[in-house]
């Protein structure tokens, strides 16, 4: 969300509550402000309200919050909604459960060294830490920014876990959105032809990944998945990629479908935004699960410019981070001096051209690289340094080089982003896609979208009910992706929408090139800014965490 404002769900969500209670006179006013302002802190990630002494007795006595079939609930001085109590409940439980058993499996030392190399003296191998963790429990994370090698190291904890089983291990590999899970399969992919495995042990090595919904089970016009605690899934062994991004209820979910015995292996950044819906899942857990967290520290992604400009944002070293920005070296990591829809539309004008050359579906596949090479990532959504307004802009750079991109809603080349789940097409929020016209019968246009098996899928505009253009796309909806150039867009004036965590996502989704258009006091307010979320998970873990150390 980009800001705490009252919209209407949150002040119709309150008054039909408050109509609802024990409560009149002031009482209701002040309950039905406490309900507008759990709304709005639901929409903006929190999972819960904190709330005074005084305000908790009132919520007692409006009839509305309590134990049993109660629409909210109290817990420790804090307001939820009865759902969302139970989703932070049963993930705590359940993560308890998983962090206290260790199915162990023997340590191969032999194939230790080959996949890591031996220990060296005075030097920890965190890849090979976490490889070993893995062998002996049964819920582990993996968390280390771009490039330290996190999907590398869970082939080689595959690997481990194949060769030291009696039997072949039926493996999931997932991601929050379709673009991830492709990533994640890429990765996966090219891991298993670099490391030195035996084609035995290879070949039992899934080479495909799922959405988390797909992986799930999608039951149309509900919230409840195919597969729960009653119809768990089949895995012995589920990795998660990109786990920042799954919100309290997916991971919930998620957690409660696995089947007793199978391990649960989660990769992600702990320092990259938040889930875009409720909860700071990832980052509750790895603030107090010590013993079921491995950083991964050592980055072969980055060149040293780009990294040491992650690190100055991340630590919250605005001097360092601007220095880096507007000295000469390095020069992939820059001020952007002319405007950002300006210098975006000539790097689109190439994109265009490839368009307008691509006559079949073998085109067409190349072109999702070459888009996918450069991204205008915007802090907001609103106004001319947002997503609408560069998107605009960058559409009549094109339409004046003569690509007309405002002839036709649906004209060639148009990237779209769907903004809404949609199981009927398997769609899901976050998935990009190109308008092109159907090979076999030119005079139709299709939205066409990579899918993991390596095909493209094309979809009449008519059934895109869901989507926007995506020239630009907010920096939440650029999470899960890998992108050569980066132009970071933040607003001309200074808001508390700015944080380092945006800006730090932002600028790791680049592997050759940042550049930032930002004043410096904008640049400085993002930087020291930090992301707060309301929830109750972390204080939940820690103490399953501390039960378990005392058994």
């Amino acid at each position: 969300m980009e800001d705490k404002k009252i919209r209407l769900l949150d002040s119709q969500f309150a008054k039909f509550l408050a109509d609802r209670s024990a409560l009149s006179g002031k009482e209701y006013f002040h309950f039905q402000d406490l309900l507008c302002r759990l709304s709005m802190g639901l929409g903006a990630g929190d999972s819960c309200l904190p709330v005074s002494t005084i305000e908790e007795d009132l919520l007692q006595r409006s009839g509305l919050a309590g134990p049993g079939a109660t629409p909210l609930r109290i817990f420790r001085k804090h307001l939820y909604l009865h759902r969302f109590f139970e989703y932070e409940r049963s993930l705590a439980e359940k993560i308890g459960q998983l962090a206290a058993e260790a199915t162990s499996f023997a340590k191969d030392e032999e194939l230790l060294d080959t996949l890591f190399g031996r220990v060296v003296e005075g030097e920890t191998d965190w890849q090979r830490v976490a490889a070993e963790r893995a062998l002996g429990q049964n819920f582990l994370i993996i968390s280390g920014g771009p490039g330290t090698g996190k999907t590398t190291t869970v082939v080689k904890i595959l690997a481990l876990l194949q060769s030291a089983s009696e039997r072949k291990l039926r493996i999931a590999l997932t991601a929050p959105t379709g673009k991830a899970a492709m990533r994640l399969q890429e990765s996966i992919n090219t891991s298993i032809h670099n490391l030195p495995l035996s084609s035995v042990v290879a070949e039992t090595i899934p080479t495909r990944a799922f959405t988390l919904h797909r992986l799930l089970g999608v039951k149309r016009f509900s919230p409840f998945f195919r597969h729960n605690g009653e119809n768990p899934l089949s895995y012995d062994v589920v990795v998660v990629d990109e786990a920042s991004m799954v919100d309290l209820a997916l991971m919930s979910k998620l957690v409660n479908s696995l089947r007793p015995g199978s391990r649960l292996l989660l990769l992600g950044d702990k320092n990259q935004l938040a889930s875009v819906e409720t909860g700071t899942v990832l980052g509750d857990m790895c603030s107090v699960l010590d013993k079921n967290r491995v950083e991964l520290q050592k980055s072969y992604r980055f060149d040293q410019g780009i990294k040491s400009f992650a690190e100055a944002v991340n630590s919250g070293d605005s001097s360092s981070a601007w220095d880096i920005l507007t000295r000469d070296e390095p020069t992939n990591v820059s001020i952007l001096e002319e405007d950002a829809a300006e210098y975006g539309g000539k790097r689109y004008a190439r994109y265009m051209m490839a368009v307008f050359g691509a006559k079949t579906l073998e085109d067409y596949q190349e072109l999702f690289p070459l888009f996918h090479s450069f991204k205008i990532l915007c802090a907001v959504r609103n106004g001319p340094d947002g997503v609408s307004g560069i998107n605009s802009r960058v559409e009549r750079y094109l339409t004046g080089k003569g690509w007309d991109c405002f002839g036709s809603a649906w004209y060639p080349g148009r990237p779209v982003m769907v903004t809404r789940n949609d199981y009927a097409l398997d769609l899901y929020n976050g998935d990009m896609g190109i308008c092109l016209p159907d090979p076999d019968h030119l005079e139709t246009m299709k939205v066409w979208f990579e899918r993991t098996d390596g095909n493209l899928q094309g979809i009449l505009p008519g059934r895109m009910g869901n989507c926007e253009t995506v020239y630009a796309l907010t920096i939440h909806k650029s999470q899960g992706t890998e992108v050569g150039e980066v132009v970071v867009v933040l607003p001309g004036q200074e808001s508390p929408l700015m944080t380092r965590e945006l800006l730090y996502t932002a600028v790791t989704r680049a592997t050759e090139c940042v550049k930032v258009q930002s004043s410096r006091s904008v640049f400085a307010l993002a930087v020291s800014g930090k992301t707060k979320r309301f929830s109750g998970l972390a204080e939940r873990l820690g103490e399953k965490a501390i039960l378990q150390e005392t058994l």
